[in-house]
C-alpha cells in the first residue's frame, strides 16, 4: 500500500503541474470578481490530476485483483461528474444541465450498490424502534441520491479559498483508510488511493495556490467520498456516523450557511461568498484558515469519530457533540449573512 500511495501521489503531482502549463497556454484561468477570495487570476482545473491519478491506481488495483468488477462499475459512475466537471471549468455548463448529470451519477451509483445500505440504530432509537438496524430498502434510493447530491455538491460549496477542498479530502480519506485497514484491506487501498491523489494536488494549491482544483476535481471527490463512506458502512455500519463526523467542517458550514439564506429570504440558489470558512479568510487569510481546519479536524473531529468507532451506541451523542462548536463558529463568523465581517 505504501508504495501505491507514493506512485499516486507523484503521479498527481506532476499531472498537476502539467495541467497547470496547459491552464496558462490556453488560458483556463479563474478571473477575480467580487465573489473571489483570490486577487490575481489562477489556473484551474488542477481536479482533473486528482481524477487520473485515482483512476490509473484503481486500474492497477483491479489488474491485481484487489478490486471487483461491480466496485470498479461504481467508482466509474463518478466520471460523469467529472466530465461535466470539466466541460463547466472551460465553458460554462447550465446549472440544470449539472445537476441532471450529478442526478444521474448518484442514481447509476446506488443502482450498482443495491441501494443504501442498513443503517445503525445507536441509543436511544434502539429502544424506542426495538432494533439495532434499519433496511431503508426502496426509501433507500432517494435517500441515498439526496445524500450523495448534497456530498458532490459540499466540496462545490466549499472548495473557495486555498487548499481547503484539497486538505479536507486528505484528511477524510485517509482516516477512513485508517478504519478499513482492520476491516477490509482492498476498500483501504481503494481510499488510501484517493487521499494519495490529493496530496499530490495538495503541493501546488497549498497557500498561496499556483492552479485550483475547478469543478473537475470537485464534484469528483465529493461524489467519490460519499461512495466511499456507503461503501465502508457496509463493511461496518458505524462508519456511515464515522464519515458524518470526520466530515463535520464541510457539513455543518454548507448546511447552516444554506439554512440561513433560506430562512432569511435570499435566493439561496445565487453564488456567493458567505460560508463561515469565507468570512474567516476574509478576515485572517487563506493560510490560517486552512490550519485551523487541520487542526480542528485533528484535534476534535478524529478523537469524537474514534470514540464513536468504539462505542457505536453513542453515534448520535458524538454527532451533536463534534457539530456543536463548529455550529457556534458558524455562528460567529455570520454564515449565510453577504456583508463583509468587519474588524
Amino acid at each position: 500500500m505504501l508504495l501505491l500511495f507514493t506512485v499516486t501521489l507523484l503521479l498527481a503531482a506532476i499531472l498537476t503541474g502539467l495541467l497547470r502549463r496547459y491552464a496558462l497556454t490556453y488560458k483556463v484561468l479563474d478571473i477575480p470578481n467580487h465573489r473571489s477570495s483570490h486577487s490575481v487570476p489562477t489556473p484551474r482545473g488542477g481536479g482533473l490530476a486528482i481524477v487520473l491519478a485515482f483512476c490509473a491506481a484503481t486500474v492497477w488495483l483491479f489488474f491485481n485483483r484487489q478490486l471487483t468488477d461491480s466496485s470498479l462499475g461504481l467508482l466509474v459512475s463518478t466520471l460523469l461528474v467529472a466530465v461535466i466537471g470539466f466541460c463547466d471549468d472551460h465553458g460554462e455548463v447550465a446549472a440544470r444541465w449539472r445537476f441532471l448529470t450529478h442526478l444521474l451519477a448518484a442514481l447509476i451509483a446506488l443502482e450498482l450498490l443495491n441501494g443504501f445500505p442498513a443503517i445503525l440504530l445507536p441509543a436511544p432509537l434502539d429502544t424506542l424502534l426495538g432494533r439495532f438496524s434499519f433496511n431503508p430498502g426502496l426509501l433507500g434510493y432517494p435517500l441515498g441520491t439526496l445524500c450523495l447530491v448534497w456530498s458532490l455538491n459540499l466540496f462545490n460549496f466549499m472548495d473557495g479559498t486555498d487548499g481547503i477542498a484539497a486538505s479536507e479530502a486528505l484528511f477524510v480519506s485517509l482516516a477512513l483508510a485508517g478504519y478499513l485497514f482492520f476491516i477490509d484491506q482492498n476498500l483501504c487501498a481503494v481510499t488510501l488511493s484517493l487521499a494519495a491523489a490529493c496530496a499530490g494536488f495538495l503541493l501546488w494549491n497549498w497557500p498561496k495556490a499556483k492552479i485550483f482544483m475547478g469543478d473537475v476535481g470537485s464534484g469528483f471527490i465529493g461524489l467519490l467520498l460519499g461512495l466511499l463512506i456507503l461503501l465502508a458502512s457496509e463493511q461496518a455500519a458505524v462508519l456511515l456516523y464515522c464519515g458524518l463526523i470526520l466530515f463535520g467542517v464541510f457539513v455543518v458550514d454548507a448546511s447552516y450557511t444554506l439554512v440561513f439564506r433560506l430562512v432569511s429570504g435570499q435566493k439561496w440558489y445565487a453564488a456567493h461568498c458567505s460560508h463561515t470558512y469565507q468570512h474567516a479568510a476574509k478576515r485572517y487569510g487563506h493560510l490560517r484558515v486552512l490550519l485551523a481546519t487541520w487542526a480542528i479536524n485533528l484535534g476534535w473531529l478524529l478523537p469524537v469519530s474514534l470514540w464513536i468507532f468504539q462505542h457505536p451506541s453513542h453515534a448520535l451523542a458524538g454527532i451533536g457533540l463534534a457539530y456543536l462548536p463548529l455550529t457556534y463558529l458558524a455562528y460567529r463568523f455570520k454564515a449565510g449573512q453577504t456583508e463583509l465581517l468587519t474588524s
